[in-house]
């Protein structure tokens, strides 16, 4: 009998969450060593009903458990979230988490990742992070410590592998709505921006969006010969007309900021797309190059799978990415590390916690460079997809999540029928029958 492992995570959500649940879950599965049992969770306010949407990843409904009941203890439990929500069920348990995208923890997460028997993350930076995190807990009324809070137990790294049957080259792209509305654009050449429009003034939310806009403004403002900025983004959650309102605002600020009425076109995607609709967008000839100026990622999944299409990435060189992006591949701009600003500070990244603030200087340059010596950056694009389909594929993923448990998980007692030898009746001597004499 296969050991019962039971994975609490938002499996059914549109979300980044949910992608890694059912990469991770699919890829344990066909391990085939355990008996896979899925809880589902939400996440946040995301959009629920994934599965039911897109058909090839039904297989996970018969792993599903009815209402949400946990038959027994599992042998295994594993939750994929955030390390704060970490809860030890099983006897074994594991945390999967994405880490985190600045400095510092909340010393909760560290606490949270010491309640499981293994915790595993999706790159060499969140490791870091948690491996260095150490807190002082005090007492409020004396101020003396009461205890360090520090990491104890072990940390792998597993990365988010690009599925291969999805994100590659199209030889020939479908007759869509989509192809056809990026066909219509009168601009030959334009930069695809893949992530959410986070919490935070100008230059300060975290995937560095307002900042984004408004230095493709300032460059190619007055210029002649302009790109396109195509913008695949929401503010809130789900496909809403109010979300689509609040970033139509929020560039319509930007470019009031600008002293220029002679701007390049920046057109929004919004709602929710499949994966091979984004891999349509990704192979579109006009989409030349993508462009994110993340202050810090726990992976950075869009870069990765964008890189399949063999076109330039442009971003920042600190956090997850850095795991899979090769500088001498892509272009990695340099910066520094400061401080979260208080329009971002909450419950996860807190106020002592610093990030990446890209050089202003070096967005401008290469923007404009990439734009202009296009060719330049084709063989370096080449290589670094390449380098991701033979390191960083889904495959690989799950050939190493294997390793990872078998290297961990311990040995169970396994439940056998019990077998009694065959014994042999046995006859015993008649009582000889009496006789009168």
């Amino acid at each position: 009998m296969k050991p019962l492992f039971i994975i609490s995570c938002p499996i059914d959500t549109y979300s980044g969450y949910g992608s890694r649940s059912r990469d991770l879950v699919k890829a344990i599965i066909e391990l085939d060593k355990y008996d896979v049992k899925i809880l589902p969770q939400r996440w946040g306010e995301m959009p629920w009903g994934f599965i039911q949407d897109n058909p090839e990843w039904e297989f996970l409904t018969k792993h599903i458990l009815l209402n949400g009941q946990i038959p027994r203890q599992p042998e295994i439990w594993a939750q994929i979230t955030i390390p704060n929500e970490f809860q030890p069920v099983g006897k074994f348990n594991i945390g999967f988490t994405a880490g985190i995208e600045t400095t510092v923890c909340n010393p909760t997460w560290i606490d949270g990742l010491n309640r499981m028997n293994l915790n595993i993350v999706s790159s060499k930076h969140s490791k870091d992070v948690f491996l260095n995190a150490k807190f002082e807990e005090k007492n409020q009324q004396t101020n003396q410590v009461v205890r360090n809070v520090a990491l104890e137990k072990p940390v792998e790294v597993l990365f988010e592998g690009v599925d291969l049957n999805i994100y590659k080259l199209l030889d020939k792209l479908p007759e869509s709505d989509l192809c056809n509305s990026l066909n219509s654009m009168p601009e030959s050449f334009a930069y695809l921006y893949v992530g959410h429009w986070l919490q935070g003034d100008l230059g300060e939310d975290r995937k560095n969006t307002g900042l984004l806009i408004k230095a493709f403004y300032e460059t190619f403002k007055n210029k002649k010969q302009k790109p396109a900025l195509i913008l695949k983004t929401s503010v809130l959650s789900g496909a809403s007309y109010s979300d689509r309102e609040e970033i139509v605002r929020r560039i319509k600020q930007i470019r009031k900021t600008v002293n220029s009425k002679n701007l390049p076109n920046i057109y929004l995607l919004h709602g929710e797309f499949s994966d091979s609709e984004m891999n349509e967008i990704y192979n579109h000839s006009k989409v030349k190059a993508m462009v994110i100026l993340t202050k810090g990622e726990g992976f950075g999944r869009p870069l990765l799978e964008f890189t399949q299409c063999k076109k330039p990435v442009i971003t920042t060189a600190w956090g997850g990415h850095i795991d899979f992006l090769d500088p001498q591949m892509s272009v990695l701009m340099g910066g520094q590390l400061t401080p979260v600003h208080p329009s971002v500070v909450n419950d996860w990244v807190i106020k002592d916690s610093q990030w990446f603030s890209v050089d202003h200087g070096q967005v401008g340059h290469y923007l404009k460079d990439v734009f202009e010596n296009y060719k330049n950056y084709t063989d370096g694009a080449k290589r670094q997809a390449y380098k991701a389909k033979t390191e960083f594929s889904w495959d690989k993923m799950k050939e190493k999540i294997g390793y990872i448990l078998e290297g961990n998980v311990p040995e169970f007692p396994k439940q056998i029928q019990l077998k009694l030898p065959q014994l042999k009746r046995i006859e015993l001597p008649k009582k000889p029958a009496l006789q009168n004499g």
